[in-house]
């Protein structure tokens, strides 16, 4: 469907671009949009492998797990069956920990670790879990100590200052992820 949106995008601007005379602009714009294009992916490519690479050295150094194990006691709180069962709460820390640091891609594989984990205790097999739901919406609304993407993305668009962001974005994503929690515990009561 996207595809299909994307290409009806693509030949109405080459139309309207025909259509007011500016087709040699329309096409320089697209070589020069395929040129900005390659260099964003190259620049979040670098910044993915040096997040990557500091994850691995932070993993082998046992930070994350130290990490791990402070979060803990918040996470009981959030994933109280987890807790119960001892199943899912070591990989639901290690993804909450990757996250904080920023590695989202890294932190992937431990979220579907953690959602197979819980699936085990899941009474409808057939449906997400209550904290199921409420490990999705904290991944998708996670709070990030280093957002490594948006500073790769803000200095590859010239910014002067990418790292002036950073105190907003903890303020919003730690609003937000509190408020996804909330949400899911409200929404999840009233099944």
């Amino acid at each position: 469907m996207l595809g299909k949106i994307y290409g009806i995008i693509c030949l109405l601007a080459l139309l309207f671009g025909i259509w007011n005379g500016n087709a040699a602009a329309l096409g320089g714009a697209v070589i020069d949009g395929a040129a900005g294009a390659v260099q964003v992916t190259l620049s979040l490519c670098g910044m993915m492998c040096l997040w990557c690479g500091m994850m691995e050295v932070l993993r082998e150094a046992g930070a994350i797990r130290r990490l791990s194990r402070l979060l803990r006691p918040l996470l009981r709180l959030i994933f109280p069956r987890a807790a119960q069962t001892g199943e899912g709460l070591e990989e639901i820390s290690a993804n909450v920990s990757a996250n904080l640091l920023g590695i989202g891609n890294a932190a992937t594989p431990m979220a579907l670790r953690a959602m197979e984990q819980l699936q085990k205790h899941n009474p409808k097999p057939d449906r997400a879990s209550a904290e199921q739901i409420t490990l999705a919406v904290l991944n998708t609304a996670s709070v990030s100590l280093i957002p490594a993407n948006l500073l790769a993305l803000r200095r590859a668009a010239g910014s002067p200052q990418p790292y002036a962001i950073m105190v907003p974005v903890w303020i919003v994503s730690v609003v937000c992820a509190a408020l996804a929690v909330v949400l899911t515990r409200l929404i999840g009561r009233g099944k």
